[in-house]
């Protein structure tokens, strides 16, 4: 029976949280429908001090950027975006159109037809988030999307440079110094400078999913996100020093991220905690991450591997990472989750920033019914058909009868009229 050594902080305490942000975000949103440019300038210069003549870099200043940075950082970033665009195509190489003759003379097919445009949004504030240009930029690219443009925020006052560089080595057709919810609503709605476009793409802080979330409907997006989440599952075969270490990786990403630990073995808990301590004592961002463990941190103990995935799937948490002395029995039997990263060879930074695998990933149990940002999320599966005269007069009768059961007689002439028009022979 699961049992919880620590739990975090409630969801009534979460909520609250929520309709705050809400209430933000959708005066946010108005005000730049309504004004534009004029608006998005104003949340700028409120959030980010930051109002230059115009949002967009110019080609020149794209480059006078890439030049002024270290080769070795330049080589880095094309290593890691290799290793993206790679996987990136071996994804869209999976996805097939399709046609096929369902009966005699009846054809019924789909095509994968990429968006027109994208807009992804790099995220910056505390740490600039190179490696979210290489996720999602190259991907759109990859899936075909012919305009792609990228929004980031300025840095200590101004352009976020190795950010901007990765922007355009992933291949960005347009690249703007904004951040924000301002950032979000204008790719969605569009400003007089900024045409809109079809999918907004990226991670970001609560305000930005929030805007992401009031913005589908008028725009597809990738994901439904919240703050990045990391679960350990561990055995008596781990170590207290890599699940600490691993739990406080992600807990730096800010003071609301969730850091859990499933284990079958009482003594690496206790430890676990002791050693979170320790290393919470050195870590240089250790303020942040110190928060984000107090406050949502948990340790539930297990009886056995069946019951540790039972209680993982529950969480259907963004990062899984399995140190156990059978990773596989995790990979074959769970179903909730972002990315698994399986065995202590591996682990959640090098899915964020290098190894591949994308880091767009689903928060707050949206891995119950989506997974992480991929090829296939900028790729619209649209079907079409066409008949023979002779098969449209068989599906015809079948039209007619169904139609008229549910009453719609509109619909029943359409299959009426093609049964008169190509078997002229009486219908039974």
């Amino acid at each position: 029976m699961a049992t919880y050594i620590k739990k975090g902080k409630s969801g009534t305490q979460q909520q609250d949280e929520d309709r705050k942000v809400r209430e933000i975000v959708e005066g946010i949103i108005t005000d730049i429908r309504t004004n534009g440019d004029v608006a998005v300038r104003k949340y700028s210069e409120q959030f980010d001090r930051w109002t230059p003549a115009t949002f967009r870099l110019t080609d020149a200043e794209i480059e006078k950027v890439v030049a002024s940075i270290p080769c070795g950082i330049i080589d880095d970033i094309r290593f890691a975006q290799t290793q993206i665009r790679n996987f990136a195509r071996h994804q869209r190489a999976s996805i097939s159109d399709i046609e096929v003759e369902t009966l005699p003379g009846v054809i019924l097919g789909h095509k994968n037809i990429p968006v027109s445009s994208a807009g992804c949004y790099i995220p910056g504030g505390r740490y600039p988030m190179i490696a979210s240009a290489h996720m999602s930029i190259i991907t759109a690219k990859e899936a075909g999307v012919e305009r792609v443009i990228a929004c980031t925020p300025p840095t200590k006052g101004g352009i976020p440079a190795e950010t901007v560089a990765a922007m355009k080595l992933a291949g960005a057709d347009e690249i703007y110094i904004l951040g924000g919810v301002q950032a979000v609503v204008a790719m969605a709605v569009g400003t007089e400078t900024m045409a809109p476009v079809n999918m907004i793409v990226g991670p970001g802080n609560a305000y930005v999913a929030e805007a992401k979330r009031q913005l589908f409907g008028r725009v597809g997006i990738d994901l439904f996100a919240g703050p990045t989440e990391v679960l350990i599952i561990a055995d008596e075969t781990a170590d207290a020093e890599m699940v600490a270490c691993d739990i406080l990786g992600q807990a730096e990403h800010g003071p609301t991220s969730p850091g859990a630990l499933i284990t079958t073995s009482r003594r690496l808990a206790e430890e676990t905690i002791v050693e979170i301590e320790r290393q919470l004592g050195v870590l240089p961002t250790g303020d942040v991450a110190r928060i984000a463990w107090q406050d949502n941190g948990m340790i539930l103990l297990v009886d056995d591997e069946t019951e540790a995935a039972a209680e993982a799937d529950k969480l259907a948490y963004e990062h899984v990472e399995v140190l156990t002395k059978d990773p596989e029995f995790f990979l074959k039997r769970m179903k909730n989750y972002g990315a698994l990263f399986l065995g202590p060879e591996t682990n959640v930074a090098y899915g964020d920033k290098v190894i591949g695998t994308n880091h767009i990933l689903p928060t707050k149990g949206a891995a119950m019914y989506t997974g992480g940002l991929w090829v296939g999320k900028f790729l619209k599966t649209c079907t079409y058909q066409r008949c023979t005269a002779s098969a449209s007069a068989l599906v015809g009768e079948y039209a007619m009868r169904l139609c008229e059961i549910e009453g719609f007689m509109g619909h029943r002439e359409q299959a009426a009229l093609r049964v008169r028009r190509f078997n002229p022979a009486p219908s039974k």
